[in-house]
């Protein structure tokens, strides 16, 4: 089979196509023909690499991807051969406290495909059987592959760690990321009033159509001044954001007296300075997110079967120019999801 293959860390020229062993499943696992896979900014990370931190190279990457069953391990028993899956992009244990209380993501043992093992972006993949979850009727293979990561980050920002209620101005920066258009969708649905920052006036339009309430240029307006006017001098009750160090001072400015900023991750810089003063005099909570249980992925493709949520694709990218899809992703010209489609 082909294989998109990381052997070491570097721009996107370090990404190789190899022929590799058709992979076989074990006992528990099935065997995924690929045809989708959706890129995310963990998969620069580990192309880039992360300092402190080892990936286990070689290894291919995609965490996101959808495809058919094509072989299952002989104890499998919840998928058959030729159906229609979307792989739910962690796992666990299944056995200590925390994966029994529904918390996978706190498991010690606790990984992502294309991390911590080989990924989707491959003809094949195998992954454990309760790992493949029924593609929705009528939904494509590329729809599907841009689901997974993106809304159970977003969900569990927003759901379980922020508890966003009906009613609340939430600020989401960013609009324009895959992330980003998920939590849009997910704080309508809560009956939230939204307010979404973009780099430019077309992804402004973008978050609006997708149920932003006010969209913000940041290039041109001071996100911080916007939202404090358009919340009365309040500000926002949540900030939903994964930018970091560019938005950061901003934040502690926008977010209201006893408000709540959410991250799940930090793509200009891991590091900022805090004023501990701000964080207690306002009350302030600041609350760290990694993706979300398992479990929560059924209820997010019920979501997209009632039509509630929707998967939004920027660009399909054929898997033999899967260095020009890392490049885009990188580039930020895209709202929404990049997604490689691998074979016809």
């Amino acid at each position: 089979m082909k294989a998109v293959v990381i052997r070491e860390q570097g721009a996107p020229g370090v990404l190789r196509i190899e022929e590799r062993p058709v992979p076989t499943p074990r006992a528990d696992e099935a065997l995924v023909r690929v045809r989708a896979v959706g890129l995310n900014h963990l998969d620069l990370w580990v192309r880039q690499g992360i300092p402190g931190h080892r990936f286990p190279l070689p290894i291919i990457p995609g965490c996101d991807f959808a495809g058919d069953v094509a072989a299952v391990g002989e104890v499998t028993r919840n998928v058959a051969v030729g159906e229609r899956v979307v792989v739910n992009p962690g796992f666990a244990c299944q056995n200590c406290a925390q994966c029994r209380a529904g918390r996978h993501q706190l498991c010690r043992s606790y990984g992502i495909f294309g991390e911590h093992r080989d990924g989707g972006c491959a003809e094949y993949a195998v992954v454990p059987h309760h790992n493949c979850m029924p593609m929705p009727a009528g939904m494509s293979y590329v729809e599907a592959a841009a689901v997974p990561l993106v809304f159970l980050t977003a969900w569990a920002m927003l759901v379980d760690r922020a508890h966003a209620e009906v009613g609340e101005n939430v600020l989401v920066h960013a609009a324009g990321s895959g992330v980003s258009s998920a939590g849009i969708q997910i704080a309508r649905l809560l009956g939230c009033r939204v307010l979404a920052t973009a780099g430019d006036d077309d992804k402004c339009e973008k978050a609006r159509a997708l149920g932003a309430d006010v969209a913000i240029n940041y290039r041109k307006e001071d996100f911080a001044a916007v939202v404090r006017d358009q919340t009365g001098g309040k500000g926002a009750d949540v900030i939903f954001d994964h930018v970091g160090g560019d938005t950061w001072k901003g934040n502690m400015k926008a977010v209201r007296w006893g408000g709540r900023i959410v991250m799940c991750g930090a793509t200009t810089s891991p590091v900022v300075e805090v004023d501990l003063r701000q964080v207690f005099f306002k009350s302030i909570s600041i609350l760290g997110s990694t993706m979300g249980s398992m479990g929560l992925l059924d209820r997010i493709l019920h979501l997209m079967r009632a039509g509630k949520l929707r998967p939004v694709v920027g660009a399909e990218i054929p898997l033999e120019r899967i260095v020009e899809a890392h490049q885009l992703l990188e580039s930020r010209q895209v709202f929404g999801k990049v997604v490689v489609t691998v074979g016809g």
